[in-house]
């Protein structure tokens, strides 16, 4: 995408939930984005979205929003099982696409959509807002500097709760079209954002299980993770949790940085604790760090158009989320082989690699389980 100076043009494709709150966001850049059109199957709904949100068109189909209209970026707001298509629609057009997470349902739909980019002048990023919170990014710099000495521990919890009510929604809960469980499609966030911090991984050894609710998919898994520092990470993601908590704990040398919320956070929801014999300078940095902003949408969305107006790459880039996806798709292989994986060992002749379920999943090959919804 070559530079410009004027509004980046931003279409929406979906209008449920989470486009209302992205279009909110977008509405906030100050002149820097422009809503052009709104994407969505169900004519009325896109009508009303439209108007609700001052968007001049509306289409029912994204190959008509793709012949009609000028544009610079499409933001993918619909089903997951949907990412791969309209991605590789929008690349071949040569706009830009940002996907919710998460970006594919497979890591072979991700390479397909990352060999899409790279034909384009487009450019793939996906929405990580949790990676943009003002906090996030001071802890990022303190332990690029060493100022918490190695990790040793991490702890990525997402325990989050879904009554069966929540799967009455045909695409929820099967391999084929949301494409996992909580481990894919909730722990998404909170493994994407560990690993922003404490840096890439190596290794995983994991179980998964569906011990409650009537899915194809599980809807617990835990999985302990090596990552290349050496380090330990423990990653529980559960959709039986009553008390629900998305929760980071990082356990360095100098000290322990926590943070707890649920869907988003603000500097309040972290907390560091010295080591007893720990420079006192560690806890006098902490105190001093200035008032950062929330993990909303907006400053990713920022930095997004940012790059956008100047031609540059728009984070969270390609690399950057198939990382997380590639470890996604690890913890399913190991769960269901009963092996460990390393990160590189999911290759194209993987089953793991075409359905991060591999085929493998224990409770769907048995005769007395259904094979579908």
């Amino acid at each position: 995408m070559t530079p410009h100076s004027r509004p980046v043009r931003i279409a929406i494709v979906g209008s449920g939930g989470i486009a209302g709150v992205q279009a909110d966001n977008l509405a906030r850049m100050d002149g820097a984005a422009e809503l052009v059109a709104a994407v969505d199957v169900d004519a009325d709904r896109v009508a009303a979205f439209a108007r609700a949100w001052d968007i001049p068109r509306a289409y029912t189909r994204l190959e008509d929003l793709l012949q009609d209209a000028e544009c610079d970026v499409v933001h993918l707001c619909s089903p997951p099982a949907l990412h791969r298509e309209q991605a590789i629609a929008v690349l071949e057009r040569g706009w830009s696409v940002l996907s919710e997470k998460p970006p594919a349902l497979s890591l072979r739909e991700f390479d397909e959509i990352t060999a899409a980019e790279a034909r384009s002048p487009g450019f793939f990023a996906t929405v990580s807002q949790h990676r943009f919170g003002g906090r996030a990014v001071a802890v990022r710099e303190a332990i690029a500097r060493g100022e918490y000495g190695p990790l040793r521990l991490a702890l990525c919890d997402t325990l989050w709760f879904r009554p069966d009510s929540y799967f009455e929604v045909p695409w929820r809960g099967t391999w084929e079209s949301e494409g996992g469980g909580p481990t894919l499609g909730h722990g998404i966030h909170q493994m994407d954002l560990l690993l922003s911090l404490a840096g890439p991984w190596a290794s995983v050894r994991a179980v998964a299980e569906r011990k409650a609710r009537a899915t194809d998919t599980e809807d617990l898994s835990v999985a302990t993770v090596t990552l290349e520092s050496g380090a330990t990470v423990v990653a529980v993601n559960s959709l039986l949790s009553a008390r629900e908590t998305s929760h980071l704990r990082f356990d360095f040398e100098r000290a322990t940085v926590e943070l707890e919320h649920l869907y988003g956070y603000g500097d309040d929801a972290w907390r560091l604790t010295p080591a007893p014999d720990a420079d006192p300078e560690v806890a006098a940095r902490w105190k001093a760090l200035p008032e950062g902003r929330p993990s909303g949408h907006s400053a990713q969305f920022e930095a997004v158009i940012d790059a956008l107006r100047t031609g540059a790459a728009p984070p969270v880039a390609a690399a950057d989320a198939r990382q997380t996806l590639e470890l996604i798709a690890a913890i399913y292989a190991s769960a269901f082989t009963g092996e460990e994986v390393a990160r590189g060992q999911i290759t194209e002749d993987s089953p793991f690699h075409a359905s991060m379920g591999g085929g493998r999943v224990p409770w769907l090959t048995r005769p007395d389980e259904r094979q579908g919804r």
